[in-house]
């Protein structure tokens, strides 16, 4: 057993108090026993008697007044599948020799060994959505995984869990030399709908079953989607391209997560109609190409306002995992409130995700992943003094 005490805990749960001082977390095996400030360890041992074998094995740790939460949560990322400092040999990140490849699977590419997994651990990140780059239409499946451990398969929390695909500038300028679409807006459209509407016939003639059908490994990929389990995941940027990627997902009756949403701003009234969530980021970036000319981290603050549920991403490598906490930070100056930026990097991040059944809040039976801060973990200058995953001290500040 761990058992936290001496706390100050932000459950990020609605039906818990936003704020528990002198809390406490039992936590049994990698789920979360007990959390509140109504009990202490030995009430615990009572009631889940221990004998003291057990006893000498647990893990009592004084919190000593610092703020605990929900690990965080980076919604949108490449860590592993474009790894660091190794250029060429470790960028898996896109297959870019055909603009549909809805089959590829992020788990068979990332390397956990990416040293970007052991900052993300040493900024409380506990897990992170991890899949291909946008220089496809369809890049291929994300997957939702722990970020502590060496074999992908024991950090899956939801595989697949959203399609990728990619609107404006990326695929244009990866197919526009190859002599091959898309190399127009109209073509990377034209292309996704024409690629829904076969899978859409696809899963009919495999419902009706028959001798000739025969399964299409490419096309089982979009079942998935098609079936409301996973969400597309969009790269959009202007205005116009959420535009067209709400148009297609509404057309064929799909879940959609609006990535980057850079002028999302400018059309939040839109967004909200169409009931789509936003991943907002990387704004620590550069301006670098003209699509992202009007990306500012106040958008967070006004799609907020106007109703929209929001998360916040480095979309790692392009800024750094560990800044993630900061970005939301940044957003938090620029007008989104304080609770709420905390929301965007746990909660947020995993409701969007389609796994806060396990992760984003501190709740009995969710999994036991903990994040101990010296401050607000949205301030520069505070340190992640421990962290926590299924239960497990994965990481220790040498200072607490």
């Amino acid at each position: 057993m761990l058992f936290i005490w001496n706390a100050q805990i932000y459950p990020m749960a609605e039906q818990l108090p936003e704020k528990i001082e002198k809390g406490c977390i039992a936590v049994q095996g990698s789920k979360i026993l007990r959390i509140g400030n109504d009990f202490t360890y030995e009430d615990i041992c009572r009631e889940y008697p221990r004998d003291e074998k057990q006893r000498r094995a647990d893990i009592l740790l004084d919190a000593r007044g610092n703020l605990v939460m929900p690990g965080l949560i980076e919604a949108h990322c490449h860590m592993g599948i474009t790894e660091e400092k190794k250029g060429m040999e470790g960028d898996d990140c896109n297959e870019t020799v055909h603009p549909i490849t809805p089959e590829l699977r992020a788990i068979d590419a990332i390397n956990t060994m990416d040293a970007a997994f052991d900052d993300a651990v040493r900024a409380g990140i506990t897990s992170a959505m991890i899949g291909p780059g946008s220089s496809n239409v369809v890049g291929g499946q994300f997957a939702f995984l722990k970020t502590k451990g060496r074999r992908i398969d024991d950090l899956i929390v939801k595989a697949p869990a959203a399609m990728k695909v990619a609107f404006g500038e990326n695929p244009k300028v990866n197919f526009s030399g190859q002599n091959q679409s898309p190399v127009t807006r109209m073509a990377i459209a034209s292309m996704l709908r024409e690629e829904l509407f076969r899978a859409l016939e696809y899963r009919e003639k495999k419902e009706h079953g028959g001798e000739d059908f025969k399964k299409s490994f490419h096309y089982e990929a979009w079942l998935p989607v098609l079936n409301r389990e996973i969400p597309l995941k969009a790269h959009v940027h202007r205005a116009d391209d959420i535009f067209t990627a709400i148009r297609i997902a509404k057309e064929f009756g799909v879940d959609m997560t609006l990535d980057h949403c850079t002028e999302g701003h400018l059309i939040a009234d839109q967004i909200r109609e169409s009931g789509f969530p936003a991943i907002l980021g990387p704004d620590f970036a550069s301006r670098s190409k003209i699509e992202v000319q009007n990306a500012a981290f106040k958008t967070a603050g006004i799609l907020y306002q106007n109703g929209i549920t929001v998360a916040i991403t480095t979309d790692h490598p392009v800024s750094i995992i560990a800044s993630l906490p900061l970005c939301a930070g940044m957003a938090v100056k620029a007008g989104l409130p304080m609770m709420e930026g905390l929301r965007a990097i746990t909660i947020n991040a995993a409701t969007i995700c389609g796994v806060a059944d396990r992760v984003g809040s501190l709740e009995v039976g969710k999994d036991a992943d903990i994040a101990i801060f010296g401050g607000n973990p949205l301030e520069v200058f505070t340190h992640t003094l421990c962290t926590v995953i299924n239960g497990k001290i994965v990481y220790r500040n040498k200072y607490f």
